[in-house]
């Protein structure tokens, strides 16, 4: 099995020509654009190289062939090869507010979601050069914020809800072994209610401090959840973040041949043959803490090529 890891690099310092889309839709455009926009700069860059080297010639060999612009690590391919240097934080990391969401994606297998977790956040702790972040939330598959949940009714018999949650509290362990590391300071959660803080608040060692959820149209976040995060000290945060920010298609999309960056193949030409499982995004953002002002943001991917 194959796995391969998708970067953006520093949004930031990126290109202009990204479609930025209006702050209240819930959209991955920014993700897969800066996507596009990271494998076509590596490959101009690889071009580039090859022309210098052939004092000047329009004709470059190497750029339709992804392991010129990728890096391999075992059974892993990066895409594009990582630079962290390039994207280090500038100033002292007391500085910086630095804030991470993971998101687990349907295909995840859930056994895996802690090596997930740690794998992630060791990108991002590398790609930024900095021992710890500020702030981990994760978000996972299938939880959505119900604004109704006061209308919940406890049901009599067990169901594949309280299933779902045995695997999130078991996930949240992985995160709350990082806060015991120091690695993160403050671990945070998506999309629940109160209802479902009722039953997980028990379950596990280190509270969330914040709890982000998606509220469409402006409606009402219930009072039920705002007087029990008040009591529980937690902190509520809106979001408007795709709920499946990577699907399948999108990864072919973007890796095939044609307009893709030809990394994958379609069966008859060069390239990672294969089906291709998204496993997990994770979104950071350092905003220097003084001005308010956000130096760096990007995202990475992990997905496994099987068969």
């Amino acid at each position: 099995m194959t796995r391969i890891i998708l970067a953006t690099s520093n949004l930031i310092n990126g290109s202009s020509s990204v479609s930025r889309r209006p702050i209240f839709e819930k959209s991955n455009t920014e993700f897969t654009g800066s996507l596009r926009a990271n494998f076509q700069a590596a490959q101009q860059a690889v071009q580039s190289q090859g022309s210098a080297q052939t004092n000047g010639s329009s004709h470059t060999k190497g750029v339709s062939n992804y392991q010129a612009w990728t890096q391999t690590s075992g059974s892993t391919i990066y895409i594009p090869g990582l630079d962290g240097a390039s994207s280090a934080l500038s100033e002292e990391r007391s500085q910086y507010d630095i804030t991470v969401k993971l998101f687990f994606l349907p295909s995840t297998d859930i056994s895996k979601r802690c090596a997930h977790t740690e794998e992630a956040v060791s990108l991002v702790l590398k790609e930024l050069d900095t021992p710890s972040i500020n702030l981990l939330i994760v978000s996972f598959p299938g939880i959505t914020f119900d604004a109704d949940d006061d209308d919940y009714e406890e049901p009599e018999e067990p169901t594949d809800d309280e299933q779902e949650l045995e695997d999130i509290v078991r996930t949240w362990q992985a995160l709350e072994h990082l806060h015991k590391k120091g690695v993160v300071k403050n671990i945070g959660l998506s999309e629940f209610g109160s209802e479902r803080l009722k039953k997980f608040l028990p379950r596990i060692k280190v509270q969330p401090s914040v709890d982000q959820i998606n509220v469409r149209d402006c409606c009402v976040v219930p009072k039920s959840l705002i007087l029990f995060a008040k009591e529980h000290q937690i902190e509520l945060l809106t979001h408007n973040d795709c709920t499946n920010i990577l699907p399948k298609g999108t990864i072919r999309e973007l890796l095939g041949p044609g307009d893709g960056a030809g990394v994958l193949s379609d069966g008859a030409g060069e390239g990672l043959r294969g089906d291709v499982e998204p496993q997990w995004v994770v979104k950071y953002t350092a905003v220097v803490r003084d001005r308010g002002v956000i130096e760096n943001k990007g995202y990475f991917a992990m997905a496994e090529i099987r068969g």
